[in-house]
C-alpha cells in the first residue's frame, strides 16, 4: 500500500514547465531555501520537497492533480504545519501543496448560523470573526492561534471544549474537495440536516489529506455563550484529581472544559500560574463552565463543592478574566517547556473511558520506571483525552522508549481506549495502527483509499 519513492517520477524541468503553464508562474517555487521550511511539521521528521506549489484557488489544485496523475509524482497537502504526526511532511518528495494562501473567510452568516471559509484560515481568526457577530465556533486546539481550519478538518482536531461541544467533525456541514483525480466535488450540506447518499463529508473529515484536498468548508456556528466562569483545584496527587473529575461528570453538570496537569508539568510551569500553593501540589485541575450569568456562578460553586469532597489542597472559584487568560496560556505552553527540557521527546494523545481515567493514570509511574522514561501527563480530563509527553535523558534509549510507548498504548487499549484522540496517525504512528485495528478493518480502509486515489499520488506513506 505504501509505494516507495522510487516508484514515483522525479520532478523534471518538463514537469515544472507544465505546472507553470497550467497554474501560473507565481504559484510554483523551486528555490531550495524557500522549500526548506515546508519539509517539516511540528515533529522532528524532515524531508525536502522537490517543488512547492502555493495555491490560491481550487482550479490550480485541480490542474496540479491532473498533472500528478499524468506524470505520476506525489502531492503532499499542507495547512500551516502544526501537526504532530508527520502528516504534512513530503516523505516521498514530489510536490508540497501549501494551502496557507487560501485563507479567506468568505462569509459569516448570522441568519443561518454558518461560516464559509477557505482551508488556510487560522482557526483563532475564525473564532474571532464569529464572535464579532455574536456567534461561536467551539473547537479550540492548543495551537488555535497558529493552526488552520482545513488542517483541523483533515485531522478532526479537538481541544479543551470537546467535553461539551464536540470535535471539529461536529461543525463541518459540508466541504468542497478536489479529489486525487483532479475532479472537484461538493460533499455534505449547508443545512442542519441532510441524509442524501453516503456521508462523504464525515469520511473526508479525519482522513488526513489522503482522500482529497479540502478547498472550502461550510461550518456550523452556534450562539456565543454570554458568560464564562472558572474553578481551579489543586490536589495532593493525580488520582485524587481524576476521581474528582469522575464525580463532576457523573453529578449532572456539563462543564465547557476540564483540563489537568500532573506534578511534573507543575514543576516546569507552576511558577507561571497566579496561585499560591501550586509548587506544593501534585495535580492541577481547571474547570470552566459557560452560559447564562447567575446560572453558571451557581453551577461552578456546586462543582467546587464536589472537588472539596476529594481532599484538595485548595480550590479557587471564579478567577478574573485576566487570570483565566493567563491559565490558558500556561496550559498551552506545557508541551513547549517539556520539549525544551528533554533530549528525547515523543508526544502521545491517548483516550480512555471516563470511568477509568484514575485507574489509568495510577499505572503510569510503574510503566515509566520499567522502561526508563519520564511521562508528563496533562490534557482534557473531561473527555478522557490524556496527552502523554514521553521523554528520556538520552536519544540512545530510543528503542527502549518505543517499547515503553507500545506498552502504554496496549494498557490503554486493554481499558477500552484508543491510541489517538486528536493528533491522528500520519507517518509517526502508522506502525502502531495494527495494535487497535484488525487486519480486515485496515484492508477495507486501504481499499477506500484506492477507490479515491488509484494511483496513490496523494499524501503517500501516511496512515497505512
Amino acid at each position: 500500500m505504501n509505494p516507495s519513492p522510487a516508484t514515483y517520477a522525479p520532478i523534471t524541468p518538463e514537469i515544472v514547465a507544465r505546472l507553470r503553464e497550467a497554474i501560473g508562474e507565481e504559484a510554483v517555487v523551486t528555490d531550495p531555501d524557500k522549500l526548506e521550511p515546508f519539509g517539516r511539521d511540528a515533529t522532528e521528521l524532515f524531508h525536502l520537497p522537490e517543488l512547492l506549489v502555493e495555491a490560491v484557488s481550487s482550479e490550480q489544485i485541480q490542474q496540479l492533480l491532473h498533472l500528478a496523475n499524468v506524470y505520476h509524482f506525489p502531492v503532499t497537502p499542507r495547512g500551516l504545519g502544526t501537526g504532530l504526526t508527520g502528516g504534512a511532511v513530503p516523505l516521498s518528495g514530489g510536490v508540497l501543496l501549501s494551502l496557507a494562501k487560501m485563507n479567506r473567510i468568505l462569509a459569516i452568516d448570522p441568519e443561518n448560523l454558518i461560516a464559509v471559509v477557505e482551508p488556510g484560515v487560522v482557526t483563532g481568526d475564525l473564532r474571532k470573526a464569529a464572535q464579532s457577530k455574536g456567534l461561536f465556533y467551539p473547537p479550540d486546539p492548543a495551537s488555535v492561534d497558529t493552526c488552520s481550519i482545513g488542517g483541523n478538518a483533515a485531522t478532526n482536531a479537538g481541544g479543551a471544549s470537546c467535553i461539551k461541544y464536540g470535535t471539529t467533525r461536529s461543525y463541518i456541514l459540508g466541504l468542497e474537495v478536489v479529489l486525487p483525480s483532479g475532479e472537484k466535488i461538493q460533499a455534505g450540506v449547508q443545512t442542519r440536516k441532510g441524509v442524501v447518499g453516503y456521508d462523504l463529508t464525515q469520511l473526508l473529515v479525519g482522513s488526513e489529506g489522503t482522500l482529497g484536498i479540502i478547498t472550502r468548508l461550510f461550518v456550523k456556528l452556534i450562539p456565543l455563550p454570554p458568560a464564562v466562569t472558572t474553578l481551579v483545584a489543586l490536589f495532593p496527587d493525580l488520582p485524587s484529581a481524576m476521581h474528582a473529575v469522575t464525580a463532576l461528570l457523573t453529578s449532572g453538570h456539563l462543564p465547557s472544559a476540564i483540563e489537568f496537569m500532573d506534578h511534573q508539568c507543575l514543576e516546569l510551569i507552576g511558577d507561571l500560574l497566579p496561585f499560591e500553593g501550586v509548587q506544593e501540589s501534585k495535580a492541577f485541575l481547571l474547570v470552566e463552565t459557560d452560559g447564562a450569568p447567575g446560572v453558571i456562578e451557581q453551577e461552578i460553586e456546586q462543582m467546587g463543592e464536589i472537588c472539596l469532597e476529594h481532599n484538595p489542597v485548595n480550590v479557587f472559584l471564579a478567577p478574573d478574566s485576566y487570570r483565566r487568560a493567563q491559565m490558558w496560556e500556561v496550559r498551552r505552553q506545557v508541551s513547549v517547556r517539556i520539549e525544551e527540557h528533554a533530549p528525547l521527546y515523543i508526544p502521545e494523545d491517548v483516550v480512555v473511558p471516563l470511568g477509568r481515567i484514575a485507574e489509568f493514570v495510577e499505572t503510569l509511574p510503574e510503566l515509566a520506571e520499567t522502561f526508563g522514561m519520564k511521562i508528563y501527563s496533562f490534557g482534557h480530563a473531561g473527555d478522557g483525552n490524556i496527552h502523554l509527553n514521553i521523554t528520556a535523558e538520552s536519544r540512545d534509549n530510543l528503542q527502549r522508549i518505543e517499547e515503553g510507548i507500545k506498552a502504554v498504548l496496549k494498557r490503554v487499549l486493554s481499558m477500552g481506549g484508543t491510541i489517538s484522540g486528536e493528533h491522528g496517525i500520519g507517518f509517526a504512528k502508522k506502525h502502531l495502527l495494527p495494535l487497535e485495528l484488525s487486519p480486515e478493518s485496515i484492508r477495507l480502509q486501504q481499499e477506500i483509499k484506492r477507490v479515491f486515489d488509484p494511483n496513490l499520488i496523494l499524501n503517500p506513506g501516511k496512515i497505512f
